[in-house]
C-alpha cells in the first residue's frame, strides 16, 4: 500500500538546503498498522506528508498504492487513497455543524446526496460519534473533536489513514478516545494505518513499529521486539512504555529475570506476581 524507493528529502533554503530524509526504502502492505517513532526533529512527520503527497521527494520514490507521488495527474487519485489527519483538529474542522463538517469533503468530490449521507453515517458510527450529528464542534473535547476530523477523512473512504501525533494536544482521556477508535478501524475495517507518535504506549498498539532518527529508519519490527531493547531507545533518547521501564528496572536492582516483552499492564503484573510467588 505504500512503499519508499531511497527516499530523500531536503528543506530549500535561500543559500542552502537540509536535508531531513536519507535514502529511507520501506514497504507496507495492506491492512499493517504501522507506528513510526523518533525524537523531535527525527523526521518522522516530514515522512508522513509524503504519504499524501504533501511533500515530494528531493530523490527517490513514492508510491501509494502503486502511484507515483511525483506524477502531478494522480495527486487527486492519491489524496482520496491516503487521508491526513494532523495534531490540530482545529484545523481541519471547517464548518460549525458536525454533520455538515463530516460531509465537506463527499459534497466536494461530487458526490450524490445518497451517498453522502451513508458516508456521513458510517464514517461516524466507525468513530463513536454518530450521537453528535447536529452539535457544534467548537463546545466538544479535544478528543471528539480529533474524533470528528477523522470521520471527515473516512468519509472519503480512503484506503491509508495517515496520522501525524493526532493525540499530541489531547489529555489522556482524549487519547484514549482517539487511539480506541484508531485500532478498531484497523482491526475491524481492515485499514492501513501510519501513526506518527511520540507516546510509546500508543506505538505498543501497532503491528509493527519504525524508529527513526536523523531521517533513518534505525529500528523496525514488533512492538515487542522494539520495546525490549530498552538500552537501544535511551540511545536514541526515547523512553519505552512504562510497563517495560519497571520490568527493566526489577531486573536491574532484584536480579529477577524478568521478559522485557509484556507490554500490557495485565502481562507486566502477570509477570511481577508469578516472580514473586517464586
Amino acid at each position: 500500500m505504500i512503499e519508499t524507493i531511497e527516499l530523500t528529502f531536503a528543506y530549500q533554503g535561500a543559500d542552502s538546503q537540509r536535508e531531513v530524509l536519507h535514502d529511507l526504502t520501506i514497504s507496507v502492505p495492506a491492512g499493517q498498522f504501522v507506528a513510526v517513532v523518533g525524537h523531535n526533529g527525527s523526521g518522522k512527520s516530514t515522512l508522513a506528508k509524503h504519504f499524501n503527497a504533501i511533500l515530494l521527494p528531493s530523490g527517490g520514490k513514492v508510491y501509494i498504492d502503486g502511484m507515483d507521488t511525483s506524477d502531478e495527474t494522480l495527486l487527486y487519485a492519491i489524496r482520496e487513497t491516503a487521508g491526513m489527519v494532523f495534531q490540530n483538529p482545529d484545523n481541519q474542522i471547517v464548518t460549525t455543524v458536525v454533520e455538515e463538517d463530516v460531509a465537506f469533503a463527499p459534497e466536494n468530490m461530487g458526490l450524490p446526496s445518497a451517498e453522502i449521507r451513508r458516508r456521513v453515517d458510517g464514517a461516524l458510527a466507525a468513530v463513536g460519534m454518530e450521537g453528535y450529528l447536529n452539535n457544534a464542534p467548537h463546545l466538544l473535547s479535544g478528543g471528539q473533536k480529533q474524533r470528528i476530523a477523522i470521520a471527515g477523512v473516512l468519509a472519503m473512504e480512503p484506503k491509508i489513514v495517515v496520522l501525524d501525533e493526532p493525540t499530541a494536544m489531547l489529555d489522556p482521556v482524549g487519547r484514549r478516545e482517539v487511539m480506541n477508535a484508531v485500532v478498531r478501524l484497523n482491526r475491524e475495517q481492515k485499514m492501513t494505518v501510519m501513526l506518527i507518535t511520540h507516546h510509546m504506549e500508543e506505538a505498543a498498539m501497532a503491528d509493527r513499529v519504525l524508529v527513526m532518527k536523523d531521517g533513518r529508519i534505525r529500528m523496525d519490527g514488533t512492538p515487542r521486539e522494539i520495546f525490549s531493547k530498552p538500552d537501544q531507545l535511551r540511545e536514541m533518547s526515547l523512553t519505552p512504555p512504562q510497563t517495560v521501564e519497571l520490568l527493566y528496572e526489577t531486573n536491574r536492582r532484584a536480579g529477577a529475570g524478568l521478559s522485557l516483552e509484556a507490554l500490557s499492564v495485565e502481562e507486566c503484573a502477570d509477570q511481577i506476581l508469578h516472580w514473586l510467588g517464586e
